[in-house]
């Protein structure tokens, strides 16, 4: 079949069935993005990572002028050696992190979506120490950048508003 076959199929077919289906736009009207975009208050970081998330959070949902929902997350990070030198020495890590988190109804109080995350991200130790600690930095900041892009995603889709 043809590109352009294709793409008459999809858009003759299938995207009738998903509307058929219930499908609506996050961002349309009345979309779950729509009601959370500027709307969520993110609790302050406490750390470096946190500011990373809190930052990307903010960035994809907008920072909350008149919040209508309190977001809190709380992140857990492990190290783990990968690769070991016949002397002995790790030659890379992979840095491990799990966000668990909860979207709260500021004026209810209720529990609007809740969940956890995880990912990871890997750094090489091969360099300098101070190569090494600049790109275990970047790692984190990596990680952190994933971790709040699949909070919003899963607020997307799981929160009932």
């Amino acid at each position: 079949m043809s590109l352009f076959k294709a793409a008459w199929f999809k858009l003759f077919f299938v995207l009738p069935l998903l509307a058929a289906c219930g499908f609506t736009p996050v961002y349309g009207v009345d979309g779950t993005g729509t009601k959370l975009q500027n709307r969520v208050l993110v609790d302050e970081p406490l750390t470096r990572e946190g500011y990373v998330l809190t930052r990307q959070i903010e960035r994809r949902l907008g920072r909350a002028a008149g919040p209508a929902y309190a977001l809190s997350v709380t992140i857990k990070t492990t190290e783990e050696s990968l690769a070991i030198d016949v002397d002995g020495d790790i030659e890379r890590y992979n840095l491990v992190g799990t966000a668990d988190y909860v979207l709260l109804d500021k004026a209810s109080g209720a529990i609007v979506a809740s969940g956890q995350v995880q990912n990871f991200t890997g750094y090489s130790a091969t360099g300098t120490t101070v190569a090494t600690l600049a790109a275990q930095r970047d790692a984190a900041d990596r990680l952190m950048i994933i971790l709040a892009d699949k909070i919003v995603s899963e607020l997307l889709v799981k929160a009932t508003l």
